[in-house]
């Protein structure tokens, strides 16, 4: 017998029973669809960030409190007055800019409108150009505004539509936790990361903030400019030797602020998503393995049900490769259908927006849960073959 009518009789004991090998494939297809899928939900988180980070500049520095609060009982705040002393052309000559900004959030009320605004931040006009944040309509705080602590606020997009929706913003005022506001401006989109919406923002000169939103603590961060990306190293440094003075951190001691530039904080990022999407594709191999078990299952129930009929075929002369290698090609060509549907889903699936996060697919990934497939029919149908080719003839015949 050759190939060609081992496949034959593969294709007819399927076709024999179609809703079977239909249910048999699912579980391959679920596997095979959830590998591609999932795996591209990763790697589109990870690009998502990586674009996030990257937009705001290479050579940004921020520094924000450590986390244990470094020297204890002796750990200082960042205040606003060490972002001002990080500006200095004698002792800091590679840093081109500090914003201090102070995080928060709060409730914006419009007439009956009301929406909680995920990032309220206080800062100064300079952190516009550090962040690379631009205007799509009004205008920016100034110094002037910082000074008088006005209550004046630039909306990121997201923030703008769900409180004004289409009605023009600029020049209306906003409560934000009952404390009225006057929109000067609105930000141009950035997108979402899918774990952070950059467009879902309030910024507000940073004495506004404090007076009415946030208080005085320490600040949420300090936003540094460097003057080049190659000077973020030497920017860091001097960071590190201004804070140190002010703070009172002696040679060795553990500080009280941490400091990240966006290459460091995009390796620690990836090096989540990564893990992240291992996490995925190792629920997704979960599948693949149920539903092989699957094949095996119900190839077993067709060779049961089958060995009247593999007893007249070894009577005739099939040779036991005959009867293994149609068993084998039944498990193998299940899996390879349900793999090849498992790869449509997936791909049709990975064209959809997840949780905010657009699906990046990885060629590789469809290329391995296919051969996974393929193997898994191999695999798993090897036992019910070779179950069914170890029939003696006789005793097939005598099955009821």
């Amino acid at each position: 017998m050759n190939f060609l009518e081992i496949l034959r009789f593969a294709v007819r004991g399927l076709t024999a029973n179609k809703l079977r090998s239909a249910l048999t494939t699912l579980g391959i297809t679920i596997g095979v669809a959830a590998v591609i899928l999932l795996v591209a939900v990763g790697n589109g988180a990870s690009a998502a960030i990586a674009a996030s980070i990257q937009g705001l500049g290479t050579n940004v520095v921020n520094v924000s409190p450590a986390r244990g609060g470094g020297q204890g009982a002796s750990a200082r705040p960042l205040t606003v007055q060490d972002a001002h002393a990080l500006v200095d052309p004698v002792g800091a000559p590679d840093v081109k800019a500090a914003s201090p900004v102070v995080n928060t959030t709060a409730t914006a009320t419009y007439g009956q409108t009301s929406y909680d605004i995920s990032s309220v931040a206080g800062t100064e006009p300079a952190y516009f150009t550090t962040t690379n944040r631009e205007l799509a309509q009004g205008q920016l705080f100034t110094a002037e505004d910082v000074t008088a602590a006005r209550k004046v606020v630039v909306l990121g997009p997201t923030t703008a539509e769900s409180i004004f929706g289409t009605v023009d913003p600029v020049g209306k005022n906003v409560l934000l936790n009952s404390i009225q506001f006057t929109v000067i401006g609105v930000l141009q989109a950035k997108g979402s990361t899918g774990l952070q919406n950059a467009d879902d923002v309030a910024i507000a000169p940073i004495s506004a903030v404090q007076n009415s939103l946030a208080g005085y603590g320490s600040l949420s961060q300090i936003a540094v400019q460097a003057t080049s990306a190659d000077s973020v190293s030497l920017a860091q440094s001097e960071i590190t030797a201004i804070l140190n003075a002010r703070h009172g951190i002696r040679l060795g001691g553990t500080a009280d602020y941490q400091i990240q530039n966006s290459e460091q904080l995009l390796a620690t990022r990836t090096s989540a998503t990564e893990t992240f999407t291992v996490l995925l594709a190792a629920v997704a191999a979960i599948s693949l393995l149920v539903g092989g078990i699957g094949v095996t299952n119900i190839m077993l129930v067709t060779v049961t049900e089958r060995i009247r009929e593999i007893g007249i075929r070894k009577a005739i002369g099939a040779p036991r490769a005959a009867i293994l290698g149609q068993f084998l090609a039944e498990a193998t060509m299940l899996s390879l259908f349900g793999g090849l549907l498992g790869v449509a889903i997936g791909l049709i699936g990975s064209r959809f927006t997840i949780s905010g996060i657009k699906p990046v697919v990885v060629p590789s990934s469809i290329l391995l849960a296919f051969a996974v497939s393929a193997l898994i029919g191999l695999f798993f149908g090897s036992f019910p073959a070779n179950r069914a080719a170890k029939l003696r003839p006789i005793d097939a015949l005598r099955h009821e």
